[in-house]
């Protein structure tokens, strides 16, 4: 989850204040929801007039194509 949060954080561009229009500076990230799909609020302050903002990374979630599951080599049968 760590590594969710380190690589959402990264990718994430910083928003500008209304107020001063400057970049806000990242504070903190946090996992809002985990099911269904991974949700995870960021936090931003503005460094001049401290107004907070936050931006909302979601997950979708990768399914395998049905060819690429693994599957037993062999079958096993009952006898």
């Amino acid at each position: 989850m760590v590594d969710r949060l380190r690589s959402a954080a990264e990718q994430l561009e910083a928003p500008t204040c209304p107020d001063c229009h400057i970049e806000m500076k990242w504070f903190r990230s946090e996992l809002l929801a985990d099911e269904p799909a991974p949700i995870i609020a960021h936090l931003f302050v503005c460094p001049h007039c401290k107004r907070a903002a936050q931006v909302d990374t979601m997950f979708r979630g990768g399914q395998a194509p049905h060819d690429k599951l693994s599957a037993p080599r062999f079958m096993a049968y009952a006898a």
